[in-house]
């Protein structure tokens, strides 16, 4: 790209006006000549409060009003800077070093300029986000300088010249025009001496040596963080990767080169490559999988060296190895805190390491040489090795260091190299450098990976920060959270600023000339309540029935209208976007929106008037819909019920008023749907539910209880799945490329293989999948009448080998595509539910459109915008799920802190040198290893085609799959996570 500048002398009125001249290659392979001008302006402010001429000359809005200026007047000083000081970091800075930038104290008024904005965005687009949210700060006080539209700061590249150095050139003349103008601007304002100085901050050493030349102020990261208060620990949060480079120089390769990215793409296009997301086992961290469309199983990556560096969750490039190489998946527990204890953290990369510890490789021979059998189990399965990397999924991990890696001598704040273990175990040691390991012991710690070169066994990163002290609530809460990547943070003033004015003074206008009740039908005379888990302050939804004069019903499912408080596109609805879904812990609750929507003004709370989105519907006795209707709507609910205070209203037969006879009628209707959802196909799936009862004040948990599921439940359930349906349809024939909807594939029948197989083997019981109709009606026949759990325990495995639903933009897929597998539904979307899941917030304002009540939003037009929200809030919505699951383990294992329990459970997994129990009481599933049977360890035998493991030795057992046991539980902090989890130790079988 080559850009061109008029000349001054040429023609003075016309020398604010540039041009940038590029070429680009069209789809047909022709070459395109573009050129653009660019304006440059004199009117683009520095933003330092400090400066008077720039506040007259600042462009103004409509209003004649001057954006409020960013960069603080007497900025902090520092030793080398006393005078206060103004950072300008560029590209290299902010890749290196965007945890420092983020940290709460320091790293204020912070210039960024739109040559390294721009670049950064191009570079890495999660960390160009996370600049944006620092930008958006006020607290921060970073500012945007449009460097490249001021007159006296945009850089004409030279002939010859890269893009990186004209860059660099640009970023060096904006610290250079910065401190000439503050220079002037101080003297302006009668200070002679003292204003600010602009400091450029880069690791990027031919920038920095130019920079020093031309007298500019300018540091590395490192030798800038030197000089602040707290070096130690800021040292710490330097990217690792450019110093390990630097110390280690050329080195012995451990890993095998990846392929260039033009080889991977022609090896996809041609099928003989294949590209997926990579996952490591539970079980076994040397075998990890990806699974491909060209194959019925996932791929299996079979050891360090096949795995190549990937890392959980990145997207893979893999090559299958030839069939000689196929091997059956794992029978075999393989940890790496047993393999690898007290690995030196600090060997020399280069010299003393190996890829795979001897260790290892026994554990990879010992499953090379096990006989396959000719059950599912013991089939070889292709196997493959990864070749290159699309797109690292690194994220912030949460962890704690390795005492047994630290030195146990004092070393002042001498740097040594240590291991941090994260909570994740999947995810490999990290190797961290600190001057404060001793201070970091004990502790929950962020970090995040840098890198991960050819010539190191394990992934190298840098400290983030200190969540506190292992065990504490609020620690492993917050760790919960970052490690299932939950956006915690409180909400920005801009989103407050979205709220209504009144605050909780708002109520529904009592003029019905109002605007607000413009298209709205008046239900208040309805008979309406909730019917909601024990101290729910969110009500999403209401419903009511009534009998109407030909002999049917009408029943209504009622809607909080958040749609009415959350425009699209503002502030608050970007959050909500981002957010995606509301997180439920157990002792806390993760809003989506601002708690005086969530728990307010959008809910429908009883004895108050609300705005509401209503489904109506004319249904017969016989549970057939006559016709639906859509409206916005106002009502005013008569209770709020808990499932249990529902559930007594409606057995109490002396309560004969409307309002139970309508919850009566509710509940006879919604059997008979629930009857033609199952004739038709659904599934009654079934998944671990426990209830954590905690200490009202001080939420700690004293007891666990599994969760009771009444009539009432499937009530509510059954109307929620009803209005989702009705209004999947509706949104559907209006917008047939853009309606947002939710689908359930039909899950592959290799998934159901192994279970289809043990139940066979075990039971003598026969699982049919060619439909969902034939696989409900097989696991109905799945009863023992002496065990009656195992019904329950296969339809819990029977879950695991589901797909996961997904939503989707319906211009993406087709029609039969559409199927909600799961609910035996041809269409399906999430309605009922907008004050914590984003999804439905979307499905309102397509429905207010298809009803004509509104005009669509640009946006939701837009199919590729609708596509990355949807991407976005199947993530959120999976990790959700996941932090909550996460959020019950460790308060069940703290409500069993010091207690020992003797309870009865059932096996659900065999492994040669180990089987797993899960126990219904508390709805946790444990391993139990042969280790743990007695000591000395005894020995294994473990029968693939039976699923049986015959345990002699130092004791005798034999333990097979979906047998009863008795367990002694007890709780036991885990060595290898520092997660306080449960333990279980076998009995009798």
């Amino acid at each position: 790209m080559t850009s061109l500048k008029r000349s001054l002398d040429a023609d003075p009125h016309a020398s604010n006006i540039s041009s940038k001249v590029f070429v680009r290659s069209t789809k047909s392979g022709k070459v395109q000549k573009i050129t653009r001008e660019l304006y440059l302006r004199q009117d683009i402010p520095c933003s330092s409060k400090l400066c008077r001429a720039c506040l007259k000359i600042a462009p103004q809005d409509a209003s004649g009003n001057v954006a409020p200026f960013v960069l603080s007047e007497k900025p902090a000083g520092t030793k080398r800077f006393p005078n206060g000081h103004y950072l300008v970091p560029d590209t290299n800075a902010l890749l290196n070093a965007m945890d420092l930038f983020e940290q709460k104290s320091g790293f204020r008024d912070v210039i960024i300029l739109q040559t390294v904005l721009e670049e950064l965005r191009n570079r890495s687009l999660p960390l160009y986000n996370r600049l944006i949210g620092l930008i958006k700060s006020e607290d921060k006080h970073f500012y945007v300088f449009f460097n490249d539209f001021r007159l006296e700061t945009y850089v004409v590249r030279d002939k010859g010249e890269t893009i990186n150095d004209r860059n660099d050139r640009a970023v060096r003349a904006a610290v250079e025009w910065y401190g000439s103008h503050l220079e002037i601007a101080a003297k302006c304002g009668g200070r002679t001496r003292a204003f600010p100085a602009t400091v450029m901050l880069s690791d990027d050493k031919d920038n920095l040596r130019k920079a020093k030349a031309e007298n500019l102020h300018a540091c590395s990261l490192k030798d800038y963080v030197s000089g602040l208060e707290d070096a130690g620990r800021l040292l710490d949060m330097i990217s690792a990767s450019r110093q390990g480079q630097e110390q280690r120089g050329a080195a012995e390769q451990l890993y095998p080169d990846y392929f260039s990215i033009s080889r991977m793409m022609t090896g996809i296009r041609a099928g003989t490559l294949h590209q997926g997301i990579f996952n490591v086992s539970p079980y076994n961290y040397l075998e990890g999988s990806v699974r491909v469309p060209a194959f019925d199983k996932s791929l299996l990556i079979l050891g360090r060296e096949n795995s190549n560096r990937a890392v959980q969750d990145d997207v893979v490039v893999v090559e299958v190895l030839p069939k000689a190489q196929w091997k059956a998946p794992s029978t075999r527990i393989v940890e790496d805190e047993t393999l690898n204890k007290n690995e030196n953290a600090d060997v020399d990369e280069g010299g003393g390491e190996s890829v795979v510890t001897e260790q290892e490789r026994r554990a990879l021979q010992e499953e090379v040489k096990k006989i396959h059998g000719k059950n599912v189990e013991g089939r070889p399965q292709p196997t493959a090795r990864v070749v290159g990397i699309i797109k690292r999924n690194w994220r912030q991990y949460v962890g704690h260091v390795d005492s047994s890696s630290s030195s146990k001598v004092k070393q002042s704040r001498k740097q040594q190299t240590v291991f941090l273990i994260p909570m994740d175990k999947r995810v490999p040691k990290i190797r961290l450098r600190t001057r404060q390991a001793e201070e970091l012991l004990g502790k929950r710690v962020v970090v995040s990976i840098d890198s991960w070169d050819q010539d190191s066994r394990y992934p190298v990163g840098h400290f983030v920060r200190s969540l506190g002290n292992l065990e504490t609530k609020d620690a492993e809460t917050e760790a919960l959270l970052l490690e299932y990547d939950v956006q915690y943070r409180p909400f920005p003033k801009n989103v407050l600023a979205c709220l209504p004015r009144e605050g909780h003074d708002w109520k529904v206008p009592a003029d019905l000339s109002d605007a607000g009740w413009t298209g709205r039908k008046d239900l208040r005379d309805l008979l309406i309540c909730s019917i909601d888990p024990v101290g729910c302050q969110d009500i999403d939804d209401a419903l009511h029935a009534r009998s109407l004069p030909n002999g049917n019903f009408e029943v209504g499912v009622h809607i909080a209208d958040v749609s009415h408080f959350v425009k699209p596109n503002n502030a608050m609805d970007t959050e909500a976007s981002v957010r995606g879904t509301t997180v439920y812990l157990v002792d806390k609750r993760i809003d989506m929106l601002p708690t005086l929507l969530g728990t307010d003004l959008c809910s429908l709370k009883p004895y108050v008037e609300r705005y509401a989105f209503s489904t109506i519907w004319e249904i017969t006795r016989d549970a057939d819909i006559v016709r639906s209707t859509f409206t916005k709507s106002v009502i005013r609910s008569r209770e709020a019920f808990s499932y249990e205070q529902a559930q007594l209203r409606i057995d109490d037969r002396s309560q004969t008023d409307e309002l139970t006879q309508g919850m009566r009628t509710l509940l006879v209707l919604s059997k008979k749907l629930k009857k033609k959802r199952m004739d038709a196909g659904a599934l009654n799936l079934a998944s671990p539910e426990v209830r954590v009862q905690a200490e009202s004040e001080t939420s700690d948990p004293v007891d666990v209880k599994t969760k009771e599921l009444l009539d009432t439940n499937s009530l509510v359930e059954e109307f929620m799945l009803l209005a989702n349906i009705s209004v999947a349809g509706k949104i559907y024939e209006s917008f047939p490329q853009t309606a947002v909807l939710r689908r359930h594939a039909a899950p592959p029948k290799s998934n159901f293989e192994e279970l289809a197989n043990q139940l066979k083997v075990k039971r003598g019981m026969e699982l049919r999948t060619e439909s969902s109709k034939l696989l409900a009606d097989s696991l109905d026949k799945c009863v023992d009448e002496k065990e009656p759990f195992i019904n329950t325990l296969v339809r819990i495995m029977a879950t695991r080998c589901m797909m996961s639903a997904e939503y989707f933009c319906s211009g993406t897929q087709s029609y039969p595509e559409f199927r909600h597998y799961g609910l035996a539904s041809k269409i399906y979307t999430h309605f009922t539910s907008p004050i914590r899941r984003y999804a439905d917030l979307v499905a309102h304002r397509q429905l207010a459109a298809a009803i004509g009540y509104e005009q669509l939003d640009p946006s939701l037009h837009s199919k590729a915008k609708l596509e990355g929200v949807c991407k976005n809030i199947n993530v959120r919505h999976r990790n959700a799920q996941m932090a909550g699951r996460a959020s019950i383990e460790y308060y069940v294992g703290q409500a069993l802190k010091g207690r020992v329990v003797d309870e009865e459970g059932f096996v659900m997994k065999v492994f040669s040198n180990g089987f797993v129990v899960f126990v219904p009481r508390f709805g946790i599933e444990g391993l139990v290893r042969l280790a743990d049977l007695a000591t000395p360890e005894p020995e294994g035998v473990f029968d693939a085609e039976e699923y049986i493991l015959e345990v002699s030795g130092s004791r005798k057992v034999t333990v097979e799959l979906f047998q009863k046991v008795v367990v002694r539980i007890s709780d036991v902090k885990e060595e290898s996570t520092g997660k306080r989890k449960i333990k279980l130790e076998l009995l009798r079988p």
